[in-house]
């Protein structure tokens, strides 16, 4: 039977579209399927911050920050903490990502059309010693148009190139089964959905209309991972996390549901890291839900407190920002799956923002006079929206009174005790009285500070919470979210899908979250942030270039 195409890619999110771009500038035919509707071309990177790692940037010098090579492969290397047999190819791809990141990745993007906005942020601090988790410097570059403008120059390469005849969509096409010629993966076949007129995002029908068959020289996996799929999250869940959450929010469409891993394992891919993945603490409830359950993750400034269930403070050095799932593991151990923010206004206005391209319309629609207007005009909007509508936002002037609704919006017995929350509140106020302080999160504030960056738009200037004028006080309830796999399909650095055996299965490739954004797990235990858009770029380069290569 006559191929259908030169490549079949599955996905068309940010992977599975630079890769299309690649084996397009290389003249060959591609046919990218699809279980979601037009509408949603781009996958879930359009709904992203857009944040990129990038090391030793222009950006990050002028903000007289001091990056290397050497420094951030230290930091991804202390932060994975490669330990697994299986770990040979991740750590291959973390070095050679590291490498893309330090030199022609910004470059490359920028031939692309892509800018950057010129405040770097600081994510994934730390907190801990020089050898371990964090980026010991800001590196998080904030893509200007966020997701949209990451996608924007492969959307408009691939679009070129479906004009040409190279390029073919099947939209509502969801893949069942890789078939094959022999030992080599030579094609899909799945149900056609039937057509579906959903806003972007938004759940669509799985009713079916028909079945197809197509047929290529080799087929990317380019599905992303599961984190819509919270049946897959618990059964994969690791136990140095504790159990997992009884009640858990989702930052990602329900589309990310993780089909495609067991359909590629079936044909002989090699999964790797299940138990590796990247979920959020900082969740709240979106008041105005795309998908379901869905979540928005705070990007919150060092400043504010956190308080667990019971309103004790969080150990060292688990403060906002620093160290995802050492926080996760410790929120776990409380018995209970939720925590709390305290803060105040002069915090909220000058630290908090909100995760995704929808949440920031300054930053999405180019706009200098809006991120301007959001610089100088106090809370910004999004976030106002959330403290005015969303259900775990409380608001109060009076300490006692703000106790006494987070207890109401907990529910059950009264968890937290008053005395208990003024007495953690009065003796972080108390550190402020002199310029030294034990109160490691007050020292790490005015160490923030140090940095342009924060002191500009990411950290208030530390003042005491229970002094009227900083008022109101603010409390925030945090919910785990959902969002990233971090463990995938197993890919040497071509992407090309290992078995069991660890050899390569002919004509099978994998990209993207699909495969932990490299090799079966880039990133190890931990990510730095920034880097899964990245490791969608870099998978999905590679692999076009491979592919293009090995096909006739």
């Amino acid at each position: 039977m006559a191929d259908d195409a030169d490549v079949i890619i599955v996905g068309a999110g940010l992977a599975g579209l630079v890769a299309a771009a690649e084996l397009a500038e290389a003249g060959k035919k591609i046919i990218i399927v699809d279980q979601e509707p037009e509408q949603s071309l781009g996958g879930q990177a359009f709904w992203s911050f857009g944040g990129l790692f990038l090391v030793d940037s222009p950006e990050q010098r002028r903000m007289r920050i001091r990056d290397s090579h050497d420094l951030a492969l230290e930091d991804w290397l202390g932060t994975a903490a490669f330990d697994r047999p299986e770990d040979h190819w991740p750590r291959k791809w973390a070095e050679a990502y590291v490498g893309f990141a330090a030199g022609e990745k910004r470059s490359w993007l920028m031939e692309r059309g892509l800018k950057f906005f010129p405040v770097v942020g600081w994510a994934e601090r730390g907190g801990g010693n020089a050898i371990g988790h964090g980026n010991s410097v800001p590196r998080f570059h904030i893509t200007w148009g966020t997701g949209p403008g990451v996608l924007e120059p492969f959307v408009l390469r691939v679009r070129e190139a479906q004009k040409r005849g190279l390029i073919s969509f099947r939209f509502r096409h969801r893949v069942n089964e890789l078939t094959r010629t022999g030992a080599a993966v030579t094609g899909v076949r799945g149900d056609i959905l039937e057509p579906s007129t959903v806003e972007r995002g938004h759940k669509s029908s799985r009713e079916i209309s028909g079945d197809f068959e197509l047929h290529a020289q080799a087929v990317i996996v380019a599905s992303g991972g599961i984190g819509a799929n919270h049946r897959l999250v618990r059964e994969n869940w690791p136990k140095r996390l504790g159990a997992a959450p009884k009640r858990m929010i989702t930052g990602v469409p329900d589309h990310v549901d993780g089909r495609m891993l067991a359909i590629t394992e079936q044909a002989g891919g090699s999964i790797i890291n299940r138990d590796r993945m990247w979920h959020y603490v900082e969740g709240i409830k979106n008041w105005a839900p795309i998908w379901t359950d869905h979540a928005i993750r705070i990007l919150p400034g060092p400043s504010s407190l956190w308080l667990d269930a019971r309103g004790k403070r969080l150990p060292v050095p688990l403060y906002p920002g620093f160290d995802t799932l050492g926080t996760l593991s410790h929120i776990m151990s409380t018995g209970f799956d939720y925590s709390w923010f305290i803060l105040t206004k002069k915090i909220i206005q000058k630290e908090f923002a909100l995760s995704g391209s929808e949440q920031n319309p300054d930053l999405t629609g180019k706009s200098w006079r809006q991120v301007l207007g959001r610089a100088t005009s106090g809370i910004p909007g999004p976030v106002k929206a959330f403290m005015d509508k969303g259900e775990d936002f409380i608001v109060e002037a009076d300490l006692s009174k703000l106790v006494t609704r987070m207890n109401a919006l907990a529910g059950g017995e009264p968890l937290l005790e008053l005395g208990q929350v003024e007495r953690e509140i009065r003796a972080r106020d108390r550190q402020l009285d002199n310029p030294f302080s034990k109160d490691m999160q007050i020292t790490a504030l005015r160490g923030a500070r140090a940095y342009l960056g924060d002191r500009l738009i990411r950290t208030a200037k530390p003042h005491k919470m229970l002094d009227p004028a900083n008022g109101p006080l603010i409390a925030v309830r945090l919910n785990i979210l959902t969002r990233k796999t971090l463990g995938g399909l197993q890919t040497d650095l071509d992407s090309r899908v290992l078995g069991e055996d660890g050899q390569p299965v002919a004509g099978l490739y994998a990209v993207g979250e699909a495969a932990g954004f490299g090799g079966g797990g880039v990133h190890g235990y931990a990510a730095l942030e920034g880097t899964f858009l990245g490791g969608c770029i870099f998978s999905g380069r590679g692999a076009g270039r491979a592919a293009a290569a090995a096909i006739q």
